[in-house]
């Protein structure tokens, strides 16, 4: 048995909660159907990115209001992630997967019906608040899954949540000039619907109470706690900020330069550039089984320098769309790569915290996306798709830098954190 590369990678012997993973059998099919469930919950973040002047034209909506349709679904996913998503610490994650699917059914259907813009931006709020039910699902799968493959697991479900952001904006752009824009929520809510009856059927319940009962605030406030306490969680959440802000710097910005001379691409043709990302995504479920192989450090390393390799084709994306493709790959498997190797890792600090640890992570995730898409769209307009390449380089060999520098580091575990709101409950 091949013996970890770094600290990072010995996980501490805990189990996961309350029986689950030992009482139920994680087929392929099953964690197949958490992947797909979890692309489709992600997917509805992203449906409205082509559908904002359809939308606004449809409701009478000045330009400045139509901005806060995509703003407010972030928003929403942002708030999710920090209040609802710890709650699968305490609550029978099976109950609560399905309450949140059937409230993002109701979200989704108040957006596909709204009349006024009022309505319609409650409605996209409420989705990104609700669309967290992926991050929960995420942390189910990983609490069912044995700790040798942990890894797999997680980078097969996270597979799916990567499909799902790639390819809704492709999905929304096709069922709007079909069907109309409404069409895009309603198939989604009628989706989402069965994927709850589906998953009520399926996935297990709770064998018994869990250790310790959390009030909600003890609850929230040990999630601020793990990351004061836990140097590894610290380390990976700044991973995951700088690499989804590279994502985030090419895949707000593609658009502006395809759509513009010498290609002057359609928006579905640009959209399709998501099914080459595709390729990308599902590469790096292999990164899953390298962590369970005890490589944690040596992917982690291997994916940041081709992150930061990635931007040199990128650059070259106004005058050969065969680089551009090229780039596209290489950025997102290193993406994914990373992004599996984080959360491996940070669930098994604490897989009793696993929602908690995986929220918070994400949290930062979000901080990255935001940051990658408002530097990279500004940024374009003042200097054009060269300066976006250059910030996207920043990115990624930041987080280069940034492993060299702490990869050799003890994660400096510490389990005093929950057990401290445990006991004061």
């Amino acid at each position: 048995m091949p013996m970890p590369d770094n600290p990072e990678a010995v996980s501490r012997p805990a189990e996961g909660r309350s029986g689950e993973a030992s009482a139920f059998v994680l087929s392929r099919g099953v964690v197949i159907l958490f992947a797909v469930a979890c692309g489709a919950a992600v997917a509805n973040v992203y449906f409205s990115q082509p559908l904002l002047v359809t939308m606004g034209h449809d409701l009478g909506m000045s330009p400045a209001v139509v901005g806060g349709v995509v703003t407010l679904t972030h928003v929403g996913y942002g708030l999710g992630l920090f209040f609802l998503v710890p709650l699968g610490d305490v609550a029978d994650r099976r109950r609560l997967v399905v309450a949140q699917l059937l409230l993002l059914v109701v979200a989704l259907a108040v957006v596909a019906t709204a009349r006024t813009a009022a309505i319609l931006l409650a409605g996209v709020a409420a989705t990104g608040l609700l669309a967290v039910v992926t991050q929960t699902l995420v942390a189910f799968a990983a609490s069912l899954a044995p700790p040798a493959g942990r890894g797999r697991v997680v980078g097969l479900v996270t597979g799916g949540v990567v499909i799902g952001i790639l390819l809704a904006r492709t999905a929304s752009g096709l069922m709007a000039d079909l069907a109309g824009w409404r069409s895009v929520y309603l198939a989604s809510a009628s989706l989402t619907a069965l994927l709850a009856l589906v998953l009520y059927r399926v996935l297990p319940h709770r064998s018994d109470a869990p250790p310790a009962t959390l009030r909600y605030g003890q609850l929230l406030r040990s999630t601020v706690t793990l990351f004061a306490t836990e140097r590894l969680l610290r380390l990976r959440a700044l991973f995951g900020l700088l690499v989804f802000a590279a994502f985030s710097t090419l895949w707000s910005s593609v658009a502006l330069p395809l759509s513009a001379a010498p290609y002057f691409l359609s928006h579905s043709a640009i959209g399709a550039l998501g099914l080459i990302g595709v390729a990308g995504a599902l590469a790096a479920t292999a990164a899953g089984r390298l962590n369970d192989r005890g490589l944690s450090r040596r992917t982690t390393g291997i994916a940041l320098a081709l992150l930061a390799v990635s931007w040199l084709p990128l650059a070259f994306a106004r005058s050969s769309l065969w680089a551009l493709g090229l780039g596209v790959i290489l950025l997102d498997l290193a993406v994914q790569a990373v992004h599996v190797t984080n959360q491996t890792l940070i669930y098994a600090l604490h897989p009793d915290a696993g929602s908690r640890l995986i929220g918070g992570y994400m949290v930062f995730y979000s901080i990255g996306s935001a940051t990658g898409a408002l530097a990279a769209t500004s940024l374009y307009t003042v200097a054009g798709w060269g300066a976006v390449c250059a910030l996207g380089a920043a990115f990624s060999c930041l987080g280069l830098v940034l492993w060299a520098c702490t990869g050799d580091g003890a994660p400096g575990p510490s389990g005093e954190a929950l057990r401290f709101f445990s006991t004061r409950s």
